[in-house]
């Protein structure tokens, strides 16, 4: 007669769940009211957060851009975030699997339209949120949980030609805030909000020492955002750029500036503030001016076979503003080309990971991994989009996307 084996121990039983998805968990919490108030704690949201930081994935926002009546109609996908992706050689491609979260994410009555200038969209990754700012007319931003869909909309904020704003998480007060930069040349004030109760969210006026025009996508590290901004006259037509990084504490609420010789895009670099560029960059916001697709400006005007000489220049003491300086080529890839790549981000084992700007049903989409150590590029096919988008469509991709229960949770997202 075979023996019964002992009940497993509720730490077991806990370690196992830990592993599962967050939808899993959330059945998991619809068994009793016990299993919902076990699964709730902060002992297994934190065990959960461990198990899910230990296998970060790319996050994947497309939009469609060919259909009108799909405009503003956004899907949620993630792959594994290969870690070590060079046991085969950079002539041939790994393959991924993605996992699809969200279908039509597009909130009633809010238009999320995508455009690949800053100075008309914002889409920004952080701590398990993405903000949009996608019709400054409507003036509307919206915050969502890309694995589950729910999303709260921001009060309304007027926005004056230019519509740009950032998202950060202070990791000390646990708080997500969204900074507004009004136009240089033009009437409002720049304002900050603070994710919270409804009652209590409110924009709030900021004031900035230096005027200057913003020229690039922000990036938020340990509490700080940071962007490049150019402080020339906007008045004198002969005035040479003077590109600052601008610094936001979220916690003090205090701006400052570094000095930068050049244009250039700011990327987390494995928990320091980076600059990439590439040998032959320009500043693509000073070039296209008020275009809405710079996508298209970069297929017209940017050649197959240009400079791939990347350049990366580390901050590794804010306070002294002490750079390290990098430079880095790589032998061709036949699909790599600049034009049609976007940067991602840094991997937590330090591969720079490019990826491709649009996708077309029934057509291959890759992820590059550069690895500045082993100075090797290796691509990854990225399966599982789906057939169902009937025209290309814009893609977003953010690297280090970890699923966390206390994102999840979040009473302030419906």
């Amino acid at each position: 007669m075979m023996k019964s084996l002992p009940p497993m121990s509720i730490e077991l039983i806990l370690e196992i769940i830990s592993r599962l998805p967050g939808d899993a968990v959330a059945r998991f919490r619809c068994v009793s009211k016990q299993w919902a108030s076990t699964l709730a704690t902060p002992y297994f949201k934190e065990l959960f957060m461990n198990k899910s930081s230990s296998k970060p994935r790319l996050l994947f926002a497309i939009a469609d851009d060919g259909n009108p009546k799909g405009r503003g109609e956004w899907c949620f996908f993630s792959s594994p975030q290969l870690e070590d992706p060079y046991e085969k050689s950079s002539s041939s491609a790994l393959v991924s699997a993605a996992e699809f979260h969200v279908k039509k994410f597009s909130p009633k009555d809010i238009n999320i339209h995508h455009y690949s200038n800053i100075m008309h969209f914002s889409c920004v990754y952080n701590s398990g949120l993405i903000y949009f700012h996608g019709c400054r007319y409507q003036g509307k931003p919206v915050i969502c949980n890309p694995n589950t869909g729910r999303y709260a909309v921001l009060p309304k904020r007027y926005t004056y030609r230019k519509a740009y704003s950032f998202f950060g998480f202070d990791p000390i007060g646990k708080q997500y805030k969204v900074l507004y930069m009004a136009y240089a040349t033009g009437p409002g004030d720049h304002a900050l909000l603070t994710f919270g109760a409804p009652a209590d969210m409110r924009w709030r006026k900021i004031e900035c020492s230096t005027i200057h025009e913003i020229q690039s996508d922000g990036v938020c590290i340990n509490g700080v955002v940071y962007y490049l901004g150019n402080t020339k006259d906007p008045w004198d037509d002969d005035a040479h750029d003077d590109y600052v990084i601008v610094c936001f504490d979220l916690r003090s609420e205090k701006f400052s500036f570094i000095h930068v010789e050049r244009f250039c895009r700011l990327i987390n670099f494995m928990g320091k503030l980076a600059l990439i560029y590439w040998e032959d960059d320009f500043d693509i916001y000073e070039a296209v001016n008020y275009e809405f697709n710079i996508d298209k400006y970069l297929d017209d005007h940017l050649v197959a076979d240009v400079n791939k000489e990347l350049h990366v220049w580390v901050l590794e003491d804010v306070a002294k503003q002490d750079l390290s300086k990098h430079n880095y080529t790589w032998s061709t890839d036949n699909i790599f080309f600049r034009r049609h790549v976007s940067i991602a981000g840094v991997t937590a084992s330090g591969e720079i990971v490019f990826a491709m700007r649009k996708y077309t049903s029934g057509q291959p989409f890759y992820v590059f991994y550069f690895s500045p150590e082993r100075n090797t590029l290796q691509r990854v096919e990225v399966q599982g989009f789906g057939e169902g988008f009937k025209n290309p469509c814009s893609v977003r991709t953010f690297v280090n996307h970890v699923e966390d229960l206390h994102v999840n949770d979040l009473e302030l997202l419906k």
